[in-house]
């Protein structure tokens, strides 16, 4: 079963920065899984924010893009999540969340997985 761990939130003012952790565990290796960073604010739906496929390229929101950058080491199955010049619109509960596809030579499941979120709080 697969496992994300959110980490590295908190509460900073505008223009600051954070970084986000968000751990892996229970990988199939046979398997690919693109890794995506999503935020919730209280009363709104929960938006995609960057994401990293398996094969390394990445795409952002247009509301982070040249602010956020995600990031990977494969070798620690772990998914980073830089952030700078905070504004107090970023604040939100973050969420890692992982999809399976499958492999080079093996058929996987197509899943879903979400980590239990980190909150980010960015005051004026």
């Amino acid at each position: 079963q697969v496992r994300l761990v959110e980490s590295g939130g908190g509460s900073v003012q505008a223009g600051g920065s954070l970084r986000l952790s968000c751990a892996a565990s229970g990988y199939n290796k046979n398997c690919k899984y693109d890794m995506s960073w999503y935020r919730q604010a209280p009363g709104k739906e929960r938006e995609f924010v960057p994401g990293i496929n398996n094969d390394g390229s990445t795409s952002y929101a247009d509301s982070v893009k040249g602010r956020f950058a995600i990031s990977e080491d494969n070798a620690k199955a772990t998914v980073y999540l830089q952030m700078n010049s905070l504004r107090p619109e970023d604040t939100g509960m973050y969420y890692c969340n992982t999809t399976r596809r499958s492999g080079r030579y093996v058929v996987c499941p197509q899943a879903t997985y979400w980590g239990q979120g980190t909150q980010v709080t960015v005051s004026s």
